[in-house]
C-alpha cells in the first residue's frame, strides 16, 4: 500500500493501520469528528477517554499544544520518539480532540519512517493502538488485520519499532507527572 493512497482515504474520512515505532496503530483525520467517533467505536474505546495526536514535527505540534519550556526540552530531546506529552490545547485545535474537559492534547513525533512520511503527506493525525480497549496492542499489519478485518480500510505495511506504548508525561502541573511508564525513561 502506498502512502499517497492512505493518505487520500484519511482525507476521505476512512480509519488506516500504520506502524509507528512503538506499537502498530489506527489512524483518523483528526479534523474530521465523524472518522474519530468511528475509530472509538471500532476499538470499542471508552468515549472521552483521549487518543494522542501524532506529528511529523515540534512545528505541527505547536499548531495544536501550547508547549511549556519542559515541553520544548523533551520534544527537542526525544522527537523523533516515543514520548508523548500532554499540554494545553490550543484553539487552532479541534475542540473534539484531547482531554476536552481540562482542554489539553497529547502530542507525539515517531520515529518511524512509514509514520512520518504520511503525517508529512497528511498533517497531524489521531493515532490510537490497534488493539479492542484493554487488550495487547498489534505489532505488525497483519496482526492488526486480523482484529479489525475490513472495518479498517487499509494497512500499511510494516512492524511496530518496539512493542510498547510511548512514554506519558503530563507537562499541565506545576512539575510533570508520568502518566505510563514507557520505553524512555524521564
Amino acid at each position: 500500500m502506498d502512502v499517497a493512497v492512505a493518505a487520500r482515504a484519511i482525507k476521505r474520512g476512512e480509519i488506516i493501520g500504520v506502524p509507528t515505532d512503538t506499537v502498530y496503530g489506527l489512524a483518523a483525520d483528526l479534523y474530521d469528528e465523524a472518522s474519530l467517533e468511528r475509530l472509538y467505536d471500532i476499538k470499542g474505546r471508552e468515549e472521552g477517554k483521549p487518543i494522542a495526536i501524532l506529528v511529523a514535527s515540534l512545528e505541527q505540534g505547536l499548531l495544536l499544544g501550547a508547549m511549556s519550556d519542559r515541553a520544548l526540552e523533551l520534544a527537542d530531546r526525544y522527537w523523533p520518539g516515543a514520548v508523548t506529552l500532554v499540554v494545553p490545547r490550543l484553539d487552532t485545535a479541534p475542540e473534539w480532540i484531547g482531554d476536552t474537559r481540562r482542554r489539553t492534547v497529547a502530542l507525539r513525533c515517531p520515529n518511524h519512517p512509514v509514520a512520518l512520511a504520511l503525517l508529512e503527506l497528511v498533517g497531524p493525525l489521531a493515532v490510537t493502538s490497534a488493539n479492542r480497549s484493554d487488550t495487547e496492542p498489534a505489532g505488525t499489519a497483519g496482526e492488526a488485520e486480523g482484529l479489525f478485518s475490513d472495518d479498517v480500510l487499509t494497512y500499511l505495511p510494516g512492524d511496530a519499532g518496539g512493542g510498547a506504548p510511548s512514554t506519558l508525561v503530563d507537562l499541565t502541573h506545576p512539575s510533570e507527572v508520568i502518566l505510563r511508564k514507557g520505553p524512555i525513561l524521564l
